[in-house]
């Protein structure tokens, strides 16, 4: 699945489809329909704890939403629990927390970061 930069939170359901980005808003959409605080976040998904064969961690965006009294994380797009998810930023969408934010024209060449598990 690629990334479509105007995909809407209606599109994502109606299509069944999208990125761990197009869930996130999905789901904080609904939850914003219900008056449940939501906020989004984006931050790094490692493979500390993932059986091998795995793929690569990646950036990626999940949510949180604030129930009985503090906030609890979720992952619309795995639907399951992650060992180590690094938070980088929280917003209300992925407008306010991009993964990079330039002026003029940029080239992303390269990109990597690791995680590494501490004793």
């Amino acid at each position: 699945m690629w990334a479509k930069a105007t995909r809407t939170a209606s599109q994502t359901m109606v299509e069944r489809q999208g990125v761990c980005r197009d869930f996130a808003h999905f789901a904080i959409a609904l939850c914003s329909c219900m008056n449940i605080p939501a906020r989004y976040c984006t931050g790094y998904l490692s493979d500390i704890g993932e059986p091998l064969p795995h793929p690569p961690g990646d950036f990626a965006a999940w949510m949180e939403v604030f129930l009985s009294g503090e906030w609890h994380m979720f992952d619309p797009r795995n639907n399951k629990p992650r060992f180590a998810k690094i938070l980088i930023a929280r917003g209300r969408d992925a407008a306010d927390v991009p993964l990079t934010q330039t002026f003029g024209q940029n080239t992303l060449t390269e990109f990597k970061v690791w995680a590494d598990e501490l004793a």
